[in-house]
């Protein structure tokens, strides 16, 4: 193979952190080595840290993001099950499909692209529902922007909902607090702020959650259900539609006992270890902070080329913007002139932003100063190619003033 060199500055997958790379080279040991499982241990540990929690189930499912997305919503929900589902971009509409799939009355409540829901408006959809789950995106990237969460645990709790949240995006970037808040389920993926390849979701569940889950395990021999102790029904409820995602399985799997589900993802493991202790090296609150300083010299740099952001910058996520193509730019050109002159990456986005806007992200490995400032210098020149007008240096020299106070 020979991968050509790229920065990979859009909205995700980023360029990974070479110690992440060079973790994940290291050779395989069996899954049930003593090793193996006290790497296992050690990487539940590290991730309830990544994600301010207590609770004792927080370990990996094997597979991209949209794998711990799945296996959340497959086994926290039954065919009939209300669930709400606030959709501000592409990613909510993602948490519709896959709730439909699982046979739940989905209802929606949305607000424009490039805003975010009130926890009034939250509150007030919640009641009207009464779900039995509120599933809701943290940071969508379609859009950039950053639901704010802290009223929704309370909200749903005091109507006996469980809330669950995907913050791929948002995670080790922004802050996010889960036993604070209250949140019952969260899943993230590494490839964003966690500075790692695709291939690993991180997920912790709360004991709420675990209980909706454990009620729903079932004899693996036979798939049956396992009879109820209150009352001696022989039905706990619903088989999980899927095997292979099914969380009480994987719960077993990393719990004490460390029932076999399937062979782990070793080197995955190995990847999604060295992001957390990076982290958890670093201080998540100071990851956060960094991805947040990076955040505001590339939203100051872009302005300072004179592009106009996209949406309520108030509530943007700090690791990813965007800006509205200018009118007489090819925007499709200026990308391709970005990659095949410079080896950058940008992205676009989906739906009605589809061609409209380019999304440039600072996170991970590449929320760092020199990737801002070659983004930002490499911008200009193919923006003056295309015949845009921008200022000379602007771009950069917005950033160096961010990074200067």
């Amino acid at each position: 193979m020979n991968v050509p060199p790229r920065l990979l500055m859009g909205p995700g997958p980023i360029t990974v952190d070479p110690r992440v790379l060079q973790a994940m080279s290291n050779q395989l040991v069996g899954q049930f080595d003593p090793w193996m499982t006290d790497a296992m241990t050690e990487v539940m540990g590290l991730y309830r840290q990544v994600f301010k929690t207590a609770n004792e189930q927080t370990f990996l499912v094997d597979g991209t993001s949209r794998a711990g997305i799945e296996a959340a919503l497959v086994s926290l929900l039954e065919p009939g099950d209300r669930v709400l589902v606030p959709v501000f971009g592409r990613f909510g509409h993602l948490l519709v499909e896959i709730a439909q799939r699982c046979g739940a009355q989905v209802h929606t409540i949305e607000v424009p692209w490039g805003e975010v829901f009130t926890p009034e408006a939250i509150a007030d959809a919640v009641a009207a529902v009464e779900p039995r789950l509120v599933a809701v995106v943290q940071g969508d990237t379609s859009t950039t922007m950053c639901q704010p969460l802290e009223e929704v645990g309370a909200i749903a709790r005091a109507h006996g909902a469980l809330v669950y949240c995907d913050a791929t995006a948002s995670l080790g970037g922004n802050p996010f607090e889960t036993d604070a808040w209250g949140i019952d389920v969260v899943t993230a993926g590494l490839q964003k702020c966690l500075g790692g390849p695709s291939g690993s979701a991180p997920i912790t569940l709360g004991p709420a959650a675990v209980e909706v889950v454990e009620a729903r395990k079932h004899v693996e021999a036979g798939l049956r259900p396992i009879p109820g102790e209150a009352d001696g029904d022989t039905d706990s409820g619903t088989v999980i539609a899927s095997n292979y995602l099914d969380l009480a399985q994987i719960i077993d799997y990393w719990g004490p006992r460390r029932l076999n589900h399937h062979t782990e993802a070793t080197s995955m493991l190995y990847a999604a270890r060295e992001c957390a202790r990076l982290l958890v090296e670093e201080g998540i609150d100071q990851a956060v902070a960094r991805h947040r300083r990076h955040g505001e010299a590339m939203l100051a740099g872009v302005r300072g080329l004179g592009l106009e952001v996209f949406g309520d910058v108030a509530h943007k996520m700090s690791n990813v913007v965007a800006v509205h193509i200018p009118e007489a730019v090819n925007g499709d050109r200026v990308r391709a002139g970005l990659l095949d002159d410079f080896g950058i990456e940008i992205g676009t986005s989906f739906g009605p932003l589809h061609g409209k806007v380019w999304r440039i992200g600072t996170m991970g490995y590449n929320a760092r100063t020199d990737a801002v400032l070659t983004t930002l210098a490499a911008l200009e020149q193919v923006l003056r190619a295309e015949g845009a007008e921008v200022t000379a240096g602007g771009g950069v020299g917005a950033a160096k003033e961010v990074y200067a106070s």
